[in-house]
C-alpha cells in the first residue's frame, strides 16, 4: 500500500460548510463502488457532518441510515438539524442530496462520556488471526468496483469472495489508501469495504445494494485506534430477495470499535 500523509474524511472529500447547517462534498469516480459511489464514503460524509453539526466534540455512539435514491459520482450537499437531548446527548437527522433530490438520509446519536458505576466489558473479542503482515493481500478487479484500490485488505480468516463456499463469512485486516484518522466516520467506511456476507457462497458476484445501515461505535476514541482494523462480516440470513449482514471491527490492539448490521436487497 502507498505511504501516503495520514488525512481526515473531511480533507479527502473537500467537505466545508456552505451555510448555517448546510456542508458540501465531492466524491470522484476513484470511490465507485458496484453501481454508484460507495455506499460507506457517503454513510461516513453523513456521520462527520452530524459530528460538526453537534460541535462540542460530542463522540458518535450510533448511526441509523437509509438510503433514499441512487446517487452518481460528483458533488453532494448536506443539511444537519441537531436536538439536543439533555446534557451530555444530541441527535442529528441529516440528509444528503444530489440534484436528483435526497439520496440518503440519517439519524446519528452523540454522546459525552461520563463516570459510570457499571464495569466496561465487551462480549465479542478479537478473533485470534495472523497479523496483516503475515496474511496477503486481496483486491477485487478496480475496473469492475474502482473503490478496491482504496482498501488494502488482507484475509485472515473465513472463505474468500466468489468462491462457492458453504459458509457466508469472510475476516480481513483493512487499511485505507489514502490513510485516514480512525475515527467514526471513517469506520462507516470500513464496515463497507468487504463485499456482501453472502458472496463467499456465490460463484458469481450479483448485485446486493444496501438499503438500510446501522452502526454503533464502543469507544469515544480517546485511545486512538490504530490505522488497520480487523473486520469480521457474516450473514445472519438471505430470503426473499432480502439479506442482512452483521459487521464487527476491532483494532490492532483487539478492542471491539464498532458493530455495524446492513439491510440489503438481492438484485441478481
Amino acid at each position: 500500500m502507498k505511504q501516503l500523509t495520514q488525512q481526515s474524511l473531511g480533507d479527502v472529500f473537500a467537505l466545508g460548510a456552505t451555510g448555517p447547517g448546510t456542508w458540501h462534498a465531492q466524491v470522484d469516480r476513484t470511490w465507485r463502488g458496484w453501481t454508484g459511489p460507495h455506499g460507506g464514503v457517503l454513510a461516513g460524509l453523513l456521520v462527520e457532518v452530524a459530528r460538526r453539526a453537534a460541535g462540542d466534540d460530542l463522540p458518535v455512539r450510533a448511526v441509523d441510515l437509509r438510503f433514499l435514491g441512487r446517487p452518481v459520482d460528483g458533488a453532494f450537499t448536506f443539511s444537519a438539524t441537531a436536538q439536543p437531548v439533555g446534557r451530555s446527548t444530541a441527535i442529528v437527522d441529516v440528509v444528503a442530496r444530489q440534484e436528483s433530490g435526497p439520496v440518503a438520509a440519517a439519524s446519528i446519536m452523540l454522546g459525552r462520556t461520563a463516570p459510570s458505576s457499571v464495569p466496561d466489558r465487551a462480549e465479542r473479542p478479537a478473533p485470534e488471526v495472523a497479523t496483516a503482515d503475515a496474511c496477503a493481500a486481496f483486491r477485487m478487479p478496480p475496473e469492475i468496483v474502482p473503490a478496491a484500490a482504496h482498501f488494502d485488505i488482507r484475509p485472515a480468516a473465513g472463505p474468500l469472495p466468489l468462491t462457492a463456499a458453504a459458509q457466508a463469512w469472510m475476516c480481513a485486516w483493512i487499511a485505507l489508501d489514502p490513510p485516514m484518522d480512525t475515527d467514526a466516520a471513517t469506520l462507516a467506511i470500513l464496515a463497507d469495504a468487504l463485499p456482501p456476507g453472502i458472496f463467499p457462497t456465490l460463484s458469481a458476484p450479483v448485485a446486493v445494494p444496501t438499503v438500510g445501515f446501522s452502526m454503533y461505535v464502543h469507544t469515544d476514541f480517546t485511545e486512538p485506534a490504530s490505522q488497520r482494523v480487523l473486520a469480521r462480516v457474516a450473514n445472519t440470513g438471505t430470503g426473499g430477495g432480502w439479506s442482512v449482514d452483521d459487521v464487527d471491527i476491532w483494532d490492532e490492539s483487539g478492542r471491539l470499535l464498532v458493530s455495524a448490521r446492513q439491510n440489503r436487497r438481492v438484485l441478481g
